[in-house]
This record gives C-alpha cells, structure tokens and sequence, in this order.
C-alpha cells in the first residue's frame, strides 16, 4: 500500500514539531467531533514533561480522548469493516497497519514505562501517573491505524495531521498538552530500540530510553561496554545485562580470550559452550563458510544453538530444523 511508507516515516520521525500545522490538526480534530475548538495550547518537550504540565492544570475540563480519537476511530473501522467485509478489512488491516503495529506500539508501551520509571518516585505514585497517561492521544505513534484509513475519508483528518506534525497529545475541553516528537531514535533492523554508545531514544529536555537491542539497559551500563573483559562479564550478576555483555563483546572473541576448549568437533564445526551463573549455557557452532571471500579468505561464522546441543553436526541441523542424523548436505556452498 502506498500509505505504509508515508506512516513509518511518520512513526520514526525526529526534530522540532510543526508546532502551527499541530494545533490546527487539534482544533479540526474537535470540530470533526462536535466539541469547541480548545482555549489555550500548552507545550511540552518530552511525554514525561507532559505529565508533569497536565498535572499541573487547574481547570482545563474534562478529557475529551474518548470523543476525538476512541469514538472516531471505532466508527470509523465499523464503516470500512461493514464496507469491505471481514475479508477485505482483514486484508487492508494486513496490508497498512499490520506492518507498522509491532515496532510502533513496542515503542510507546517504553516510553509509558520509562515515564512512569521517572515520575513515579513513590510506589503510591505509579497509579497517578499511569490514570495521566491513559489520556494521552499518541500522535505519531498512532501511524500504524491511521494508515489504514488514510485515503478512505476525511473524518480522521485532524488526528492524522497531529500524527504528522507532532508527538503525543492530552485533549480536555478547554486545555491542550502537546508535545515535541523526539530529538533521536535508534533501533535495529527488527525495529526494536538499539544504541550502544547513547540513548535509543532522546527528547531534548534530557527524557531518554536507553536499550541495547530492544532490552532496557541502564546509562551507566553503556558507559562500560567498550572496556570489557571476560572477568567483568563473567562478574555480573544480572542474567540479562550479562547476555547484552556478550553479545557485544562477541561470542568468539569471548570464547578466545577465555581459554574455552571446545565440546565437540566434525566436518560440520566446532562446538563450543559458555557456562554461565544463574544462566542457561550459552552453546555455539563455529562453521567456516566453504565460499571464498573475494580476497580468497573463508568467512567464520558463529550459530547459537540449544543448550541441549551435543555435537557440532546436531547444532548445524538445528539451525536448518533438522535432527542430526538426517543432516547430510550434498555439498557445502
């Protein structure tokens, strides 16, 4: 579909907030509604400042979430579903906001968490600030549904313009939060937030989420990344945090500057495991790719394998979902 681009862009994008284009979205937004355009705008530069603004509110009306975004929206979906059928909404679900889903609501599921972490110094705290942020309309990180809808009507056209234009919002009658989308992003290839060297995700009032490969990590934590050694690794107590250690340090340099012998080797590999506390094993088949490299050299490669694993030639089969004694490649490529 040629929305699903348009919204991932929207999803992801960074910098200043088009602050005029965002207020006129809010004010189309209630108009489509029924409701009064809002008196006042207030904004904010991070999800978390915004929590702090709309407590800080002394008389903005009730939350109208419900009838700018819930309502709408489930009209909406009921129109096109009874228009297309369950098949075809299906198919344009798949199509459009299926493919955005994951990453996006991944992403605001943290940044909820990471406000509450902030905020909510006091256990008793949690629960105000969780009732604060269930009235938050999520702006970009709504891309996944207003994708798929766009094209089909113009009754969503002040959320989608708040979307493109900014962050999160917090509509009540009278008073509007905005907020800034954020300065930086940083996710891998599964679109999980990612950063070895700075936060994964910043807004510029110093709100950041920091993650290595999707996992929450502490700053600090990075900060120490670039002087392991396998005694740091192996002294961590964290099962977790361990594992990030790992995997940035690499598998094989670990597995050399440690001394491991190894478990097994064939014609397929060599079978290498890591015995970690409080951890299962961490087992690795070292296999030597049979094509030569441009330059003539032969690639290593490093497959992590169940624990269970035996032998070099069981780890490979895994790999391909197969059993060990049914693995008997023709030939290597």
């Amino acid at each position: 579909m040629q929305y699903v681009d348009s919204w991932r862009a929207v999803a992801a994008a960074t910098g200043a907030a088009d602050r005029t284009a965002a207020e006129e979205g809010v004010r189309l937004a209630y108009r489509s509604a029924g409701l009064a355009e809002p008196e006042e705008f207030v904004w904010a530069d991070s999800p978390r400042a915004a929590v702090e603004a709309v407590e800080k509110l002394t008389d903005p009306g009730r939350s109208v979430r419900d009838d700018v975004r819930t309502r709408p929206w489930a009209e909406e979906r009921r129109r096109m579903y009874d228009e297309l059928g369950p098949a075809g909404w299906s198919a344009l679900w798949s199509a459009t906001g299926a493919q955005l889903w994951e990453t996006t609501s991944a992403l605001a599921d943290r940044i909820r968490a990471g406000v509450v972490a902030d905020l909510a110094v006091q256990p008793e705290d949690e629960s105000d600030v969780r009732l604060v942020l269930l009235d938050a309309v999520l702006g970009q990180h709504d891309a996944a549904w207003l994708a798929a809808f766009d094209g089909r009507g113009e009754r969503l056209a002040g959320l989608a313009a708040v979307a493109r234009n900014a962050g999160w919002w917090w509509p009540y009658e009278r008073t509007v939060v905005m907020t800034e989308r954020p300065e930086t992003l940083h996710r891998d290839e599964a679109g999980r937030l990612d950063s070895g060297d700075g936060p994964a995700l910043a807004y510029r009032d110093g709100f950041a989420l920091y993650a290595w490969r999707g996992m929450p990590v502490p700053a600090a934590f990075l900060a120490e990344l670039g002087a392991l050694t396998p005694e740091r690794i192996r002294a961590e107590d964290n099962a977790e945090l361990r594992r990030v250690m790992l995997e940035f340090y690499g598998y094989d340099r670990y597995l050399t500057e440690s001394g491991a012998e190894p478990l097994h080797r064939d014609e397929t590999g060599v079978l290498w495991r890591i015995a970690l506390d409080g951890d299962e094993d961490v087992v690795m088949v070292e296999v030597v790719n049979s094509t030569p490299e441009t330059d003539g050299t032969h690639r290593t490669y490093w497959l992590r394998v169940p624990p269970r694993t035996r032998t070099a030639r069981e780890g490979v089969a895994w790999t391909f979902g197969l059993q060990g004694e049914t693995y008997a490649p023709v030939r290597q490529t």
